[in-house]
């Protein structure tokens, strides 16, 4: 993500100054004795110690020298130990901006799994910018150049561990905790001398990002056992992987942990019981599903939301096949599009039904029928237009990032003349 890209979100979404809000930016806040949270799009922790500085975290690479400015209006230490609690780009390729000049390597603590992580992402690097400027609203063309480069950072971690690595600067001690959530290579970071906890993505004043349509295998189950884990340790102070930090209120901190862990198994609980019971097609799945709904600040669907960690959780248990006959070994869908048109009269009479359904609020099933549109006449700019505009009026309708932006990306797409892909 480039700032241009951060931008345009934040526009979106707004920028009060109220800590839940997902793209909250500012700092430094004092969180503990010579302990300081900042943000701009994801989190940094400082930890100032009598050996130098422990950094949780170090942002994207484009916006670390502003978080490094933010955090340097505290303290000058440099950087003794950074710990990347994922292997994301807004969490593990900003490092640099923080080091000052001269000084030694630091250590940079991880899980084992990371640098597995970046050798797929160079092995897909092509891929992930195309997923990317899509999660981000545009198409591979229109984000050409403006999506950081999949590798491995500049500083990547040379301290690797398993399930937990404790460790001590300057006097102050830290736990540094595995946890399978949205990456298998998360981890959250405990400091009992100064009752701060750092979460990473574990937390993010949102619904979990835990169903991402186009990501790898997500874990909502471990997830959700490891903010309980968290929410027993009594930390006073919170820092999380995006929005506003909690200071000194650990009874809130509790809750905030407990209930997304209750949200979580919530979804497991009910996706399963709803496989084991003859394990019907995916799509029936999703919608025999009672989503959760909560009115809590921080289980608000503006990143990714319920129906899409339902069907992270089938994806595990139920393999890629979605359970219809006909999708088992499927026609190229340019081949169903043509049937479909043929059927109804042409793509134009398709996507005419797909505007009237619009009409009805049934925005689900016009898109369906936009989608053949497009894909059975994809030279034709009337179709293409309407589409688009379908699309647009579909993306307005929802209030999740990952929903918006990918429903945006398909209006895009259809205005320049071809399916979304």
């Amino acid at each position: 993500m480039t700032v241009s890209m951060f931008q345009k979100m934040s526009k979106h979404y707004g920028q009060p100054p109220e800590e839940a809000k997902f793209f909250w930016s500012g700092g430094p806040v004092d969180v503990a004795p010579r302990t300081w949270f900042v943000s701009f799009f994801s989190g940094v922790t400082g930890f100032e110690t009598d050996e130098g500085l422990v950094l949780v975290d170090s942002g994207l690479s484009q916006l670390a020298p502003a978080l490094d400015e933010m955090l340097r209006r505290r303290t000058t230490a440099p950087v003794h130990t950074a710990v990347f609690t994922q292997g994301h780009v807004d969490h593990a390729f900003g490092l640099a901006a923080f080091l000052r000049e001269g000084q030694p390597p630091p250590k940079v603590i991880a899980h084992r799994a990371m640098p597995a992580r970046f050798d797929r992402y160079a092995q897909t690097s092509g891929h992930n910018q195309a997923i990317n400027a899509r999660q981000f609203g545009g198409t591979v063309e229109m984000n050409d150049g403006q999506l950081d480069t999949f590798r491995a950072p500049e500083h990547p971690p040379n301290v690797l561990y398993d399930d937990r690595h404790d460790f001590e600067v300057g006097g102050v001690r830290f736990e540094v905790h595995h946890c399978r959530g949205e990456t298998d290579d998360h981890s959250f970071v405990w400091c009992p001398d100064r009752g701060v906890l750092c979460p990473g993505d574990l937390f993010i004043w949102a619904v979990p990002n835990s169903g991402n349509p186009q990501k790898v295998q997500r874990y909502p189950w471990d997830w959700a056992a490891g903010l309980r884990k968290m929410a027993a340790l009594g930390a006073s102070s919170m820092c999380p992987g995006h929005g506003g930090p909690i200071v000194d209120d650990a009874k809130k901190i509790r809750r905030m942990l407990e209930d997304t862990a209750d949200f979580l198994d919530l979804i497991v609980e009910r996706t399963v019981e709803a496989l084991n019971a003859g394990s019907p097609p995916h799509v029936d799945i999703v919608h025999r599903v009672r989503l959760p709904v909560r009115d809590a600040p921080w289980l608000q669907p503006v990143y990714d939301e319920a129906e899409f960690i339902v069907r992270n959780v089938i994806r595990y248990f139920g393999g890629w096949w979605s359970g219809r006959p006909s999708e088992l070994k499927p026609a190229p869908r340019s081949r169903v599009a043509d049937e479909v048109a043929a059927m109804a009269g042409g793509a134009r009479k398709l996507v005419a039904r797909a505007e009237a359904l619009v009409s009805k609020g049934d925005l689900r099933a016009a898109c369906h029928l936009a989608d053949y549109a497009l894909e059975a006449a994809p030279d034709d700019s009337d179709v293409a237009h309407r589409v688009a505009d379908i699309y647009e009026q579909r993306a307005k309708s929802e209030t999740s990032l990952m929903a918006i932006n990918l429903f945006s990306s398909a209006a895009a797409y259809a205005r320049e003349g071809r399916p979304f892909r």
